[in-house]
């Protein structure tokens, strides 16, 4: 339920189910294709407790939910009513290249991003259970592992070939065979004859094949699915409905398999090779300058979603080279946010804030950096730079080190493991660890010593929001019992059980986060709901209806979310009062009836923003 209503949020903030396009989600964030970008409120998202972060990059509106963007991104479908299992959508046709191709890249690799980096993890913890003597690669127990933790990396054409059949807009199990033809052991026998013989042996119609190995290869199984997703959608345009269904499958295998041999595979091949020596160079050359490079710039690519566009990089690397120079640049950048985050944990007096940063930096050690930086980092400048710069240092420690990484993920404290050489612990894993904690320190320190405990915008961070089922008073003032209100309706509680206030300004503000339900015409009344299901009648004054909103002045409209403390309306107090009217304000739970009771939170007298009542669940 939780995740519906939130879900319901998302939906009425980026312009209703009917202008999405697309939707998928990556490790942390929501990722929409929205057919009009400007109905999207990245402004009216970010005021919700439920969201870290909404921006619009590459083309594309990202929602950053956390780690349990999983079950939001069901909720939405579900409201959306967007089949789960529905192709992710074609390639964007609109935007720049750039955009288009991060959208591709994210659309394929997005959806096995956890198994990917559990399967670098358990590579990497058996690598040190071997060194260490724990494990014997030998033992049946070390065989299974190792097959658990490479059969990732082994079938990758054959996940590959699901999800970008999918993100083709093609039948993803027509692509999955394309990669399973690739990896077949027949083919892969022709490869290991092919070596030995030093010559190619073997023709299709005549023409000569060239085996390649194609185990673990990233770039040939993704040519080769948009070649056969081009191929089936002409199939499926001019053949009979009556044969399609296995014919243009049927094509597709006959042509596009082939093709996969004989060109794209070869030339895909190569440019795999030329990307993966492309980066290699640029390492030789200066490797404590690309270390520093990434390590700086990192967080600030995954702020506008550009990361992905390195992640086939850095998987394509370990599939040409076994060994990737790239993942231990990234330790640095997330151990520098995860250290400026640390600085402000132990810095800050604020309640909130430091609950924020002790829980943010848990989850930058294990490599989500976005709780750190949209929620804290960010927003507070001085400690994001702080982190860019440590990060810096720290990528320029690990390029003089020479650190590689010997199994694809993404970076966390488990990467050690990952770094470990094949013939056991050296003086480059040191250098890892080192320039990873170096980044960390200084981070920490540089904050702690020159970080601010103030928004960017120089003002007190927000108040502190109220715990679930509770509600802040929405006005300063005397406390009544609901039984002793002078109206009948209201004292009987036949609307709800509740409290009343006999204000001392004219002020009402929102009690908790949620969205304005009701707004009458009058202005005198408001309903609200909370974002966890509270329902909220705030009633100023007794039969002040009759006044026909003339003291009344609302800031707020129906449908709109507020936070604790926003205004919602203001009344003139001496004008209700020379009218002959009481002041006695009515605060309703209107489905009280949900709850098992409620409790006072305030006694004879209660500021506004202060807690008012709480709800048993």
């Amino acid at each position: 339920m939780e995740y519906q209503a939130l879900a319901k949020v998302i939906l009425s903030h980026v312009g209703g189910k009917e202008n999405i396009s697309s939707l998928v989600h990556c490790a942390t964030r929501l990722r929409f294709n929205l057919k009009n970008m400007k109905k999207a409120d990245a402004e009216g998202l970010k005021k919700h407790p439920g969201i870290i972060m909404a921006l619009e990059s590459g083309s594309q509106f990202q929602v950053v939910i956390g780690n349990h963007v999983n079950e939001v991104w069901k909720a939405v479908c579900v409201e959306a009513g967007l089949s789960e299992d529905a192709p992710a959508a074609a390639a964007q046709t609109n935007g720049s290249l750039l955009a288009r191709l991060i959208d591709i890249l994210s659309g394929i690799f997005t959806p096995f991003i956890g198994i990917l980096a559990a399967s670098g993890i358990l590579k990497g913890l058996l690598s040190l259970a071997m060194v260490c003597g724990i494990l014997s690669g030998e033992s049946g127990t070390g065989k299974v592992l190792q097959a658990a933790s490479d059969a990732m990396f082994y079938f990758l054409p054959l996940i590959l070939g699901f999800t970008a059949g999918r993100k083709f807009g093609g039948n993803p199990f027509i692509t999955m065979v394309i990669g399973g033809a690739l990896m077949h052991p027949m083919m892969l026998d022709a490869f290991n004859a092919s070596q030995l013989a030093g010559a190619q042996s073997e023709t299709f119609l005549g023409i000569p094949i060239i085996f390649i190995n194609y185990s673990g290869s990233v770039i040939p199984i993704i040519l080769a699915s948009l070649v056969s997703c081009w191929l089936e959608k002409q199939s499926n345009r001019y053949l009979p409905a009556s044969i399609k269904n296995f014919t243009a499958p049927l094509l597709c295998l006959v042509i596009t398999v082939p093709l996969a041999f004989l060109i794209i595979g070869p030339v895909a091949t190569w440019l795999s090779q030329m990307l993966a020596e492309g980066f290699q160079g640029v390492y030789a050359f200066a490797p404590w300058l690309a270390g520093a490079a990434v390590g700086a710039l990192w967080q600030v690519c995954v702020i506008f979603g550009l990361h992905w566009g390195l992640v086939p990089l850095m998987i394509n690397n370990i599939a040409v080279f076994g060994q990737d120079t790239m993942l231990p640049f990234l330790l640095p950048a997330v151990f520098g946010q995860a250290g400026a985050t640390l600085g402000i944990f132990l810095r800050t007096r604020d309640a909130q804030q430091k609950m924020l940063a002790g829980s943010a930096f848990t989850a930058s050690i294990f490599g989500v950096t976005e709780p750190a930086v949209y929620g804290l980092t960010l927003p507070l400048r001085r400690p994001f730079v702080f982190g860019c710069i440590a990060g810096a240092i720290g990528g320029a420690i690990i390029g003089f080190s020479g650190s590689h990484a010997y199994s694809a993920g993404f970076a966390n404290i488990f990467t050690f493991a990952q770094m470990i050489p094949p013939g056991g612990i050296d003086a480059t894993l040191w250098g890892g660890i080192t320039g990873s904690l170096v980044a960390l320190v200084l981070a920490c320190l540089l904050t702690c010593m020159a970080g601010a405990t103030k928004t960017a915008s120089g003002e007190s961070p927000a108040p502190v929001k109220p715990k679930d089922n509770e509600l802040f008073s929405p006005m300063s003032g005397t406390v009544l019992a609901l039984n002793q209100v002078p109206d009948a309706t209201f004292a009987s509680g036949l609307l709800g059980e509740g409290v009343a206030i006999i204000p001392e300004d004219g002020r009402v503000i929102a009690p908790f986060a949620g969205v304005v339900a009701s707004l009458f015409e009058t202005r005198h009344a408001i309903g609200l709901l909370s974002d966890t299901g509270i329902e909220v009648l705030i009633h100023v004054g007794i039969d002040t209806v009759k006044l026909e909103g003339k003291p009344f002045t609302t800031h707020v409209s129906v449908g709109d979310r507020v936070q604790p403390g926003d205004l919602l309306l203001e009344f003139d107090r001496s004008s209700i009062l020379a009218a002959g009217f009481d002041l006695a304000t009515p605060i309703i739970i209107s489905n009280s009836e949900k709850y098992g009771g409620i409790t006072m939170l305030a006694s004879s007298a209660v500021h506004a923003g202060k807690p008012l009542l709480a709800l048993a669940s």
